[in-house]
């Protein structure tokens, strides 16, 4: 719509009460200014109506008590007309984006609505793409959409374009990407210290802060950039930089030298969502031109988490969408995809707390599933938001990945040319655990079931029917005509039928298992239940494979045939492809070659791979039969029941490296040139130890290597004992959970806010939760919860870091994922030690690597992130508490040289935590 006309069309009124809800009350406000405070009980019957504005219904509805609230949220209104952009979901978030004024209560959160939604509606009329929004917003309105009518008004299209299409098909509006030609080899030209420290000068500029640690090493680290002397044996640095050295653009910098003197791309590779996010924010800084940062770098991730466009037009195509939840949310993805820079809809640009909000719409069935695309046979192909992130990462100079895509991109790499040449693994401290992911194996219901999806596509009864694309399907026009590949291909159709179907878990609970499979993970939990020692229902049940039973060992054998009925067309097939690709050369085009080699890759991937490794695994049932060993090194292997909140989800037969740095050794080290390993916390911080850097080494894959790896340590620039406090609460009884409610309110109300409780389980923090949110609340003190609030832990972590005084309740993934720097976070409260949770996993590395040394290390490494989390920046200053009587004396290196650590009671602690942090 042309702006001259938009200007002309008339408002939309907004005659709606606003509703605001707390944690004991709620107020609404009129449209006349009315304002009625309500108790939940009188707001639930109020918000009943559906006619009222809010700010993230599922919150809302969390705190009024009811399952689901019908609204006009301001926040879809917003993910409407602001599509790609970044909002707090909440009325602070909103008016602080808007210039308004910041809400001091619930009152003034229930008049920052209208005014939101006043000024997004006159956005509106503004709309280069008035003509599209407004055929997506009438779709929408078909579907139940609150603000539909709204929407059609302000942009003065009342019956949105009818006739004209749904809107749905962004596909069709998309931009196509263009492969690049093959790169050259890189050069392996070295960075040398001085060139560093003048690419570190030149990207923080002129009037930057001196920091000659960040110098250093940032000279340092150009080691990892450096010409290797022979095959296999790579530089290797470990750098161990504390907090406010200023690592990210230490290593940043050396790596951007030798991209640009290469010709090709260095990997940077994280743990977590938030500091892929921040290396992003730090990426602008190198590339200040949005353009030219579009083109040299490129963030990764696995190819789960983007949108994809075939996904998206069976559900969005015609007659595709069905009122209700569904039809809301696929109009807002649709909107978002037309302006995402990449399609990422997991921790990108889509805004995560969209996906609670339409939580009934199984936004999740709209990324790229395992295995399942069937590439340039899409219509789609060329617009494809997986694609062309590829395409952009062949030409890029920096590439920001996961270390998990990092580690399964080496593992199925065929030859070391197909792989970077140079990397980085920040957060370092979390190698260790990505390989062990990266490298296991399961032969579990679930793996099983997808196995059989992802060959026989979605079958009939199946909840996604006709949405599920089978092999046939990806592959069958490639082998049309050749006679031995279509009889393989139908071969490992039928034997893909043995595999568990639609409804596995129920059948095998209920004693009905159908089919082979189902009848070993049958006779697999019968021996779990049998043999498991800790019944207790929030973890797994784990069984060691000693003596199994008859029953299992001859249901094991059956297995072991169906898989090898499926192995070997599987290698048939493959054969064919490959022959194809061989005997066609000079005449497949472009597309076909790639489908050709996509199709290669993924059966060796997606059936190969792990049917060898299943394969081996039941083997092993047989050979321990009789041995008093549960498991050969170096795997370690068990049975389990898998269950969530008490209720079964999985059963099968898992396998693990009992040190899985030694395939990552082989598969990736190895391999690269150039790689540089990086933390706060590499080494373990145990005084007893002779060589303080053994357990970096030992947990990054660098103690595998010939060469050694060069070590470095950079002290942290801030006053920890001036900045920072470490109580030990030695009168709370950590299992007593009233106790333990207790002193997380006493502490929090004496911070007055900015506290971060941690918790070693779900249910604890729950508990914990359900005592102390009506008391903070009443002090002025919002409280955050992971595994309560209807919010991904990013959003939980934003609206954190934003609002100086709230609280958040977390687990391991909090821990892992905070960075807020200044008074946000000044109290760190741990309900207690977190020991390894035990397992069976657990206690073999426990034998294998030093008994009771190897908990102390693992528990001092965790106290290490923790603390690390609570002083960001030089006038930080934060108090730690672990409520945990029994805390080891060995376990209080973990904290920085020269930081008080009392052992004091509860009275004490909120003394001194209310004295340190007022002064």
């Amino acid at each position: 719509m042309a702006e001259s006309s938009s200007l002309a069309v008339a408002l939309p009124q907004l005659d709606l009460p606003a509703l605001a809800v707390g944690v004991g009350k709620a107020v609404v406000v009129r449209p006349t200014g009315e304002i009625e405070d309500l108790s939940l009980r009188d707001a639930a019957l109020v918000a009943d109506s559906g006619q009222l504005l809010v700010a993230h219904a599922p919150l809302t509805a969390r705190r009024l008590g009811v399952t689901a609230l019908r609204a006009f949220d301001v926040l879809e209104l917003f993910a409407f007309v602001r599509p790609a952009q970044f909002c707090l979901p909440s009325a602070a978030g909103l008016a602080r984006l808007f210039g308004l004024d910041e809400p001091r209560d619930l009152a003034d959160e229930a008049m920052v609505l209208p005014e939101v939604a006043m000024a997004l509606l006159r956005e509106l009329r503004q709309a280069r793409d008035g003509a599209e929004a407004a055929r997506i917003a009438f779709t929408m309105g078909r579907g139940g959409w609150a603000w539909a009518p709204l929407v059609l008004a302000a942009l003065g299209r009342a019956d949105g374009g009818e006739g004209r299409g749904s809107g749905l098909d962004v596909w069709n509006r998309l931009p196509e990407w263009e492969e690049p030609a093959p790169p050259p080899p890189p050069l392996g030209l070295p960075v040398s210290a001085e060139e560093a420290r003048a690419a570190l000068a030149a990207i923080k500029g002129p009037d930057a802060e001196e920091r000659p640690a960040q110098g250093d090493y940032a000279a340092t680290v150009a080691e990892a950039f450096g010409l290797r002397d022979m095959a296999g044996m790579p530089r290797v640095v470990l750098a161990e930089a504390g907090t406010g050295i200023g690592k990210t653009l230490g290593y940043i910098a050396p790596a951007a030298v030798w991209a640009r003197k290469n010709k090709a791309a260095v990997w940077l590779s994280t743990y977590t969502k938030n500091l892929q996010r921040q290396l992003d924010r730090e990426l602008s800084r190198l590339y200040p031109d949005p353009a030219e940062k579009a083109r040299r770098a490129v963030i990764r991730k696995g190819r789960e988490n983007y949108l994809c466009l075939l996904n998206l037009e069976e559900v969005a195509g015609p007659g595709g969408v069905a009122p209700g939840a569904s039809a809301i949310a696929i109009g807002l993805v649709v909107r978002w995809a037309r302006h995402s820079r990449d399609g990422d809809m997991v921790g990108g640009d889509f805004p995560t707390w969209a996906i609670e909000l339409l939580a009934g719409a199984r936004l999740g069935a709209l990324t790229d599933r395992r295995g399942e695309c069937i590439h340039s046979a899409c219509p789609h192909f060329r617009k494809c938001f997986i694609e062309r992130a590829r395409a952009r990462a062949k030409t890029a100079e920096i590439v920001v990945a996961n270390h998990a895509l990092v580690m399964i991109q080496a593992a199925l790499a065929g030859e070391a040319r197909d792989l970077p040449s140079r990397y980085v693994f920040d957060e370092g401290h979390q190698v260790f655990d990505a390989a062990d992911s990266a490298f296991s194996a399961r032969l579990t219901g679930a793996e099983t079931a997808e196995l059989r999806r992802w060959l026989r596509g979605a079958e009939a009864g199946h909840r996604r029917a006709g949405r599920g694309r089978g092999l046939e399907r990806r592959i069958g026009d490639l082998i049309a005509g050749d006679e031995a590949a279509e009889t393989a291909l139908q071969a490992v159709r039928r034997a893909a039928a043995s595999l568990p179907g639609e409804g596995w878990t129920a059948r095998i609970a209920g004693g009905s298992a159908a089919g082979p499979v189902e009848a070993f993970l049958a006779e697999a939990r019968r021996f779990v239940t049998a043999r498991a020692i800790d019944q207790r229902g929030g973890f797994a049940l784990e069984a060691p494979a000693i003596e199994p039973a008859p029953d299992l060992l001859e249901a094991a054998r059956t297995v072991d045939g169906v898989l090898r009925s499926l192995a070997e067309p599987a290698a048939a097939l493959k054969a064919r492809l490959a022959e194809r690709l061989d005997k066609d050369a000079e005449d497949l085009d472009t597309p076909t070659r790639q489908r050709l080699e996509a199709g290669i890759r993924s059966l060796d991937r997606r059936l190969s791979q792990p049917v060898t490794a299943w394969r081996a695994m039941l083997r092993t049932l047989e050979t321990v039969a009789d041995g008093p060993e549960p498991v050969p090194a170096p795997f370690v292997d068990w049975l389990a029941i898998e269950r969530d909140r008490g209720r079964e989800v999985d059963v099968g037969l898992h396998r693990h490296w009992l040190d899985p740095t030694v395939p990552l050794t082989g598969a990736l080290l190895e391999r690269a040139h150039g790689v540089l390993v990086t933390s706060a916390t590499l080494r373990d911080s145990n005084p007893q130890l002779a060589d303080d850097w053994q357990a970096a080494e030992a947990r990054t894959g660098a103690g595998h290597l010939i060469l050694p790896a060069k070590r470095a340590s950079f002290a942290s620039p801030f006053d920890y004992a001036e900045q920072s406090r470490v109580l030990i609460v030695n009168d709370v009884r950590r299992d007593e959970a009233d106790e333990v409610a207790a002193a997380y309110r006493s502490l929090f109300l004496a911070a007055r806010g900015g506290g971060l409780g941690l918790f070693t389980a779900v249910e604890r923090l729950r508990r914990v939760h359900a005592r102390i949110e009506r008391p903070l609340d009443a002090a002025g003190i919002r409280l955050y919860a992971q595994h309560v609030d209807p919010m991904d832990v990013g959003t939980l972590v934003d609206l954190f870091r934003a609002e100086e005084n709230a609280c958040l309740l977390g687990t391991d993934a909090v821990r892992d994922g905070v960075d807020v720097p200044g008074r946000a976070l000044r109290l760190i409260v741990f309900d207690r030690v977190p020991w390894p949770r035990p397992s069976l996993l657990h206690r073999a590395r426990r034998e294998a690597f030093g008994g009771a040394a190897y908990d102390d290390m693992l528990v001092r490494f965790r106290l290490r992130q923790a603390f690390g989390r609570l002083i960001r920046q030089a006038g930080d200053r934060g108090v730690f508490v672990l409520l945990d009587a029994m805390t080891p004396t060995r376990l209080l290196p973990a904290f920085p040289p020269g930081v008080t650590v009392g052992r004091v009671g509860l009275a004490e602690a909120v003394t001194t935590v209310r004295a340190f942090l007022a002064e």
